[in-house]
């Protein structure tokens, strides 16, 4: 095997390999971040970018951990990129406004937000005058609301934009159009094998999201089975909006909204196994358009909406309810990927948990 040229090869350039990328430059070590395509141009890009505790938590777990950890991260995490890059980051802790149509479905919402408040999520309930004042453009009947204070969102897009600047600070080698087909851990030292070459370093992170079970990862010559990815499809749309219109994150089921500070208000989403089907399917736009409008009736006269879509990183036989997050045993490689729709929140936190595991040497 060549001699090493780089401390650890990152494989996967969006917004947790880019991250951990950064966090391990910053303690000095010399790094090779590597994507198949563009940085940050998959899901880091397609994300609607919230950092949202009550509406994905509702029981104790590790993963809860983790995710309200990771968000208690995120002021900071945001800030030093800022500092670091001296690029702006549309970083917003507006809370979220939950919605309950019906005394049924407001029950509910109250019975879950006690539990999640002794988890660490607080939140209270919200008469309608509380309502309309954070969210002015809600419209739609309600039977009551919860908010989450402590839910925030970022723009993602602006996250990557800092840490390309932030890593090339550090002195991090990006290599894009650069496909990781194997990872070769030779004790000591792995070997990254691809469509341009083959590059060493003292240790690899896989980090390519839906596409990180297609690489393959030996250790002495021996295959590792490594746990499988399946990229979940998802529909986004975005309305042109005067800004501050929406101070808050509003959801009600599977739909949610929020507003960036240029006016730009996305709404989402939709969940589809189609694999890596890129096609924009009018009836789910549609589908989306109708409920985002129906809760908000003004966004139809900023319509139509522009329709995008995203590949989740989800885990095809999940360990946990959490990502895949470990050291490979008795290797030099270790595995970040299987965030589904919480790469944006958890990147703080795993970036973390990685660079402090290779600096101490696992």
């Amino acid at each position: 095997m060549p001699r090493a040229a780089s401390d650890v090869i990152v494989a996967g350039a969006g917004i947790i390999g880019a991250s951990i990328a950064w966090r391990l430059a910053e303690r000095g070590m010399k790094v090779t971040l590597l994507d198949a395509g563009g940085m940050g141009c998959e899901a880091s890009w397609a994300g609607a970018g919230m950092l949202a505790p009550g509406g994905e938590i509702d029981a104790p777990s590790p993963f809860a951990e983790f995710c309200i950890a990771s968000l208690k991260l995120y002021p900071d995490f945001v800030g030093a990129l800022e500092s670091q890059s001296g690029t702006e980051i549309d970083f917003q802790e507006g809370g979220a406004v939950e919605l309950a149509l019906d005394q049924d479905e407001f029950t509910a919402l109250c019975a879950r937000a006690e539990i999640q408040k002794a988890l660490g999520i607080p939140s209270s309930a919200l008469d309608l005058r509380d309502t309309r004042e954070c969210a002015p453009l809600l419209r739609k009947p309600i039977a009551g609301a919860v908010y989450f204070s402590e839910d925030s969102h970022v723009d993602p897009r602006d996250v990557m934009i800092a840490l390309r600047a932030a890593c090339l600070a550090r002195g991090v080698t990006i290599l894009e159009g650069w496909t990781v087909a194997s990872v070769l851990d030779c004790g000591g030292a792995v070997e990254a094998v691809g469509t341009k070459g083959k590059l060493s370093a003292g240790s690899a992170v896989l980090a390519a999201g839906a596409w990180s079970g297609n690489i393959g990862v030996s250790v002495n010559g021996v295959p590792r089975e490594l746990p499988a990815t399946v990229p979940i499809k998802g529909h986004l749309v975005a309305y042109s909006l005067p800004p501050d219109e929406l101070r808050s994150i509003v959801r009600h089921h599977g739909t949610y909204l929020l507003q960036r500070s240029t006016g730009y208000l996305v709404a989402g989403t939709s969940t589809e196994h189609a694999g890596f089907d890129r096609t924009i399917d009018a009836d789910i736009v549609d589908g989306i358009r109708s409920r985002a409008e129906d809760l908000c009736p003004v966004l139809g006269r900023y319509g139509p909406p522009i329709p995008w879509i995203g590949f989740r990183p989800g885990l095809e036989s999940p360990e946990t309810d959490g990502p895949c997050i470990r050291r490979l045993p008795d290797s030099n490689v270790w595995l970040a990927y299987g965030h589904y729709r919480n790469g944006i929140l958890l990147a703080p936190a795993t970036a973390r948990r990685v660079s402090d595991e290779i600096a101490a040497g696992g």
